[in-house]
């Protein structure tokens, strides 16, 4: 079993675009903010008219955790959990899949990294954005 995200009318543009392997960015499509978590109205003009645009899907680790307990439904651990910053300005957490030595399994990520999106599709009606080394 995996966890679920919650999807609402706020984020489902944000999940309908991981269905077509896209990472989506909330837009107020009257002042051109960018925001992420999505919302209702635009924190910059209070603007209720929201759009999105495609991220290029790259972007810095601002920080990480390696995540060893308690167990997470659908997941081995341990996991690298990190704050991304992605280059459109905007900060995302994600899974960096590719981030422990087999060998030891320690961290092989450093603030700075620069990573890139990729997508796991866990079934039919999810797709999660995942992080790589870029």
């Amino acid at each position: 079993m995996t966890v679920r995200p919650m999807v609402g009318r706020d984020s489902q543009f944000f999940w309908d675009g991981t269905a077509e392997r896209e990472l989506r960015i909330q837009t107020c499509n009257a002042c051109g903010f960018l925001r992420f978590p999505p919302g209702p109205a635009c924190p910059e003009c209070g603007a209720f008219d929201r759009g999105h645009v495609v991220a290029a899907g790259t972007g810095t680790v601002f920080s990480y955790v390696v995540h060893r307990h308690p167990p997470v439904p659908g997941k081995e651990l341990p996991i690298v959990l990190a704050l991304i910053d992605l280059d459109e300005g905007v900060r995302m957490v994600g899974e960096v899949t590719d981030a422990l030595s087999d060998e030891t399994g320690d961290a092989e990520i450093e603030i700075g990294m620069r990573l890139r999106v990729d997508f796991d599709r866990v079934d039919d009606e999810l797709t999660l954005p995942v992080w790589r080394k870029a």
